[in-house]
């Protein structure tokens, strides 16, 4: 298991926001990926310790590629960020691997509570 977190979100704001909370506290970011394809080549790259993923994007969605990494990585720590009323599609990506979702907007405390809680 490598270090850091990788973040998957097509909104380039969305990640700014993310890479915020998690520097401010003391996590390091490693990579940015735009949509699903990216975020499972990135993965292969730099094997990061955990991976935020959105579960709505163009090109390849998060429930798509957190399958495909955990096919290739059955260890993998992947929490998916879903906006409010994807209830099912949180419920697809817990049942395809996800370790744990946070909802957007993101509240600082929440994503800090996930992410410590897989990696410390």
């Amino acid at each position: 298991m490598g270090k850091g977190i990788l973040i998957v979100d097509d909104a380039a704001f969305m990640r700014m926001i993310i890479r915020d909370i998690l520097t401010k506290n003391g996590y390091e970011v490693i990579g940015e990926a735009k949509d699903g394809k990216e975020a499972v080549a990135l993965y292969k790259e730099l094997h990061p310790a955990l991976v935020l993923m959105d579960i709505t994007m163009p090109e390849m969605d998060g429930i798509v590629s957190l399958r495909i990494i955990r096919s290739f990585d059955p260890e993998a720590n992947v929490v998916m960020c879903s906006a409010l009323g994807q209830q099912s599609m949180v419920i697809d990506s817990i049942q395809a691997g996800a370790k744990d979702y946070i909802v957007k907007p993101f509240q600082a405390d929440r994503v800090i509570e996930a992410v410590s809680k897989i990696i410390g």
